[in-house]
């Protein structure tokens, strides 16, 4: 039993003496073979999500088109409607994997496009950085976009999430012609709009400290420091609610099923260029250097007012990662007309904008039907 208990050190996050009953299990009698097994299933599930962290599965059926130094070019398509412009998905690239966007059967974002009628879909599964890859900036992930979407014919519908929106906007800034229209959610294009934490940390913390950031990372922005940045934004909820819950419902198979599959994301880390990094960080953010027509990629000055085609804006009213103004204001700097841009407020916060049943349902099955109308518009 001691060792036991001994063993709760293993966990940093779970290591309090709340969440390990063992002596109260001694004095218990019949019902304490019940709690010892309690514990133990759930001591099993902290082993399987975060300490093993097995890499996060597609829900849905795909191929391996090619492999990019930056992203493995992934295809899910059905039997794609013939002239449909393909729907090129950039998942968030902020240390997690792109499976955000095909998490888990009935909450798939793929699945959801998919099942209303968007059938050929493709998606940039981003690499983690290795040593090699710590030099590279935006650029480098610009120029294999562009390789992947004139591979794929020359002319796409840019779905773009959180950090996958802005990638996207600096491509359509560069290449407007390749872009038939432009789905941002949760995308932090004004990024000095708002309050969001980013925001704050971008403002407030000197330059001096993202560089030993990456430098302490051997110059790579390690996966597993974003994760404590993220946990630190909802500490309460990430290191004690969760595990509460968890212990609560340990006997519940839907329950303990669910918190497996996000925790298995959730963990799963990536590694970042830290060049791209303090590029993002000052010139994006800081400096907020793409909406002021300043931003220098893949040799021109990018003026946002170049991008024209079709906008779909969808922030989340609870997002304290992305608020809505960094998202809204797209549609102030983009040269796209009025009468061309959607913009929606979803309930929620920012990674149930990307697998939330809710936006899924409300809100991705009308983007869906605004991308098919976008294809019949062009088409005649």
């Amino acid at each position: 039993m001691t060792h036991r208990i001994q063993q709760a050190h293993h966990y940093p996050e779970v290591g309090s003496p709340f969440f390990w009953p063992f002596g109260i299990a001694l004095k218990m009698g019949e019902q304490a073979l019940d709690l010892e097994r309690k514990n133990m299933k759930f001591l099993a599930e902290v082993e399987k999500t975060e300490i093993e962290k097995p890499r996060p599965q597609w829900a849905s059926s795909n191929k391996e088109m090619y492999k990019l130094h930056t992203f493995t070019l992934r295809d899910f398509s059905a039997k794609p409607v013939k002239g449909e412009i393909p729907s090129f998905v950039l998942p968030p690239y902020a240390g997690h994997t792109s499976v955000i966007a095909d998490f888990h059967k009935k909450q798939s974002l793929v699945e959801t496009l998919l099942n209303n009628g968007v059938s050929n879909v493709k998606l940039t599964d981003w690499h983690s950085a290795t040593e090699e890859m710590k030099d590279y900036d935006i650029d480098n992930y610009l120029a294999e976009i562009h390789v992947a979407v004139t591979d794929l014919g020359g002319r796409v519908n840019l779905v773009g999430l959180c950090q996958g929106g802005w990638m996207s906007s600096l491509y359509a800034a560069r290449f407007p012609a390749d872009v038939a229209s432009l789905v941002l959610a949760g995308s932090p294009i004004d990024t000095q709009a708002g309050a969001g934490a980013i925001k704050e940390f971008a403002d407030d913390l000197p330059p001096s400290f993202y560089e030993e950031l990456v430098a302490s990372g051997g110059g790579l922005l390690k996966g597993a420091y974003m994760l404590e940045g993220f946990k630190s934004l909802h500490a309460e909820k990430q290191y004690v609610e969760k595990y509460v819950d968890l212990y609560e419902h340990i006997d519940d198979p839907d329950y303990v099923k669910r918190t497996e599959n996000f925790e298995r994301w959730f963990e799963y880390t990536i590694s970042l260029p830290g060049k791209w990094y303090l590029q993002v960080v000052q010139q994006l953010f800081h400096d907020n250097l793409f909406v002021k027509g300043k931003f220098t990629g893949l040799g021109k000055t990018l003026n946002p007012k170049d991008i024209k085609c079709p906008l779909y804006l969808l922030a989340g009213a609870q997002d304290d990662i992305t608020p809505k103004e960094q998202v809204f204001n797209a549609a102030q700097y983009f040269g796209t007309h009025k009468t061309h841009v959607v913009e929606e407020l979803a309930q929620g916060g920012h990674i149930g904008l990307f697998m939330g049943n809710r936006a899924l349902e409300k809100n991705w099955t009308k983007i869906a039907g605004w991308l098919r109308r976008q294809d019949a518009r062009k088409a005649a």
